[in-house]
């Protein structure tokens, strides 16, 4: 039964801080909200609308993210009231199977990229609520699996995306987070643990611990994509912060072997990147390539997901994730505020990221340069992390390639925690 006095105090609270918080109190030394825009124009496939609904979530209301010291039991919001959920209303396609909040085009995991945003939704239209139980009882009981157990990225074959993990394993978690089903939110840390059983890199070259981005009969792809691994650490991340806020799992015997696991998970990839040879200051998209006229030429995608990584990290789990990670993101946002080689801007007047990964075509030796949907999600995300960081008081507000903007309010440090 709703407890609709419960209900009404918790709208009421959250419109008041929906109403008082600032989301660029810092400027990262670009114009970010010129990014933002582009974020919410561009995206036109399931993956990328799920990319920027989070993207705006973490940004304008942060408070709902799981990244919030205390994010459960799951608030009722009003639609109007949430950016992110009134893009996402505008973005879901209610279906069935692989298809049950978005048409994924064959894949299983893209439309889950969605479900977070379904959940919340649900809470006042319940179509979304169903939608969203739905979609996980495919997940869980008709997704193609891999032999151990990974569910498939694809419908069709067993196939392994790192790209998945952003998508899915953070919907699991929020899911299971949301109906207190304690089992179901360890099966999403287990599902990332499969994932990596399969993907980590046999390597003992500087980048050993990243993933290859691609192990299946369709689509197999064994290179070392800096945006796979940008998709890989940045859902444990989120994985992580809801096993680490779920009130469920507070005595849950596995939870610290979780922590602990998820924590070593995605330093290894942020190790791996970190030890990584750059090109103009960016992470290669291939990193293991290193010929810039090939997949060797750096570029805003997985460079500044992995960034937001980095930020996020130090945060949830400073004693793993130190000084030397925050100036190696710092790194990679002053890069993005200046300009490359031929003296162009990486960040240009109408906002555009460049240059970015080909979104659909990951092997595509060409730098892509009119605005990838889901590149310029994620300089939002990483924007969202350094700021978060800042107001933890972790993150130098006065680090290279930052304005100030506005005074930040100590207040909103105490929800970042």
């Amino acid at each position: 039964m709703v407890d609709l006095k419960r209900s009404i105090v918790d709208l009421t609270v959250m419109t008041g801080q929906l109403l008082t918080f600032q989301p660029f109190p810092v400027s990262p030394g670009f114009d970010i909200q010129k990014v933002t825009t582009l974020a919410q124009s561009l995206p036109s496939h399931s993956w990328e609308f799920g990319t920027a609904s989070q993207a705006l979530l973490e940004l304008y209301n942060p408070h709902l993210s799981v990244f919030d010291s205390s994010p459960f039991p799951v608030p009722t919001v009003k639609k109007k009231d949430v950016k992110a959920l009134a893009y996402a209303a505008s973005k879901i396609e209610i279906g069935d199977g692989a298809s049950g909040l978005g048409n994924g085009n064959g894949a299983v995991g893209d439309p889950a990229s969605l479900g977070v945003s379904a959940i919340l939704l649900g809470k006042t239209e319940p179509e979304y609520a169903e939608a969203a139980r739905q979609s996980i009882d495919f997940l869980l009981n008709s997704a193609p699996r891999f032999y151990n157990g990974a569910i498939s990225h694809r419908a069709a074959v067993p196939e392994l995306w790192a790209d998945f993990m952003y998508m899915a394993p953070p919907f699991l978690a929020y899911y299971a987070a949301d109906i207190s089903n304690v089992t179901l939110l360890h099966e999403s840390v287990k599902q990332c643990g499969y994932y990596r059983e399969v993907l980590q890199s046999n390597t003992t070259a500087a980048y050993k611990g990243v993933w290859e981005h691609i192990i299946g009969p369709q689509s197999q792809d064994t290179g070392i994509w800096s945006t796979g691994n940008a998709w890989a650490a940045a859902g444990m991340v989120r994985v992580l912060a809801t096993v680490m806020r779920a009130p469920i799992a507070a005595s849950a015997t596995w939870k610290e072997d979780a922590v602990k696991d998820l924590t070593t998970w995605i330093m290894e990839i942020l190790d791996g990147a970190t030890a990584s040879t750059l090109d103009g200051g960016l992470l290669r998209n291939y990193l293991n390539e290193n010929d810039t006229g090939g997949h060797g030429f750096g570029e805003i995608s997985g460079s500044s997901m992995l960034a937001s990584v980095a930020y996020r990290m130090a945060v949830l789990q400073p004693q793993a994730c130190g000084q030397k990670y925050i100036n190696w993101a710092d790194g990679i946002r002053g890069v993005l505020g200046g300009k490359d080689d031929n003296g162009k801007p990486h960040i240009t007047e109408d906002g555009v990221a460049t240059p970015a990964v080909n979104p659909l075509a990951w092997k595509d030796t060409k730098p892509f340069t009119t605005g990838s949907p889901e590149g310029q999600g994620f300089v939002v995300l990483m924007y969202s992390a350094w700021r978060d960081c800042i107001l933890a008081s972790i993150c130098n507000s006065n680090s290279k390639g930052t304005r100030r903007v506005h005074r930040i309010r100590r207040a909103h440090s105490n929800s970042i925690h």
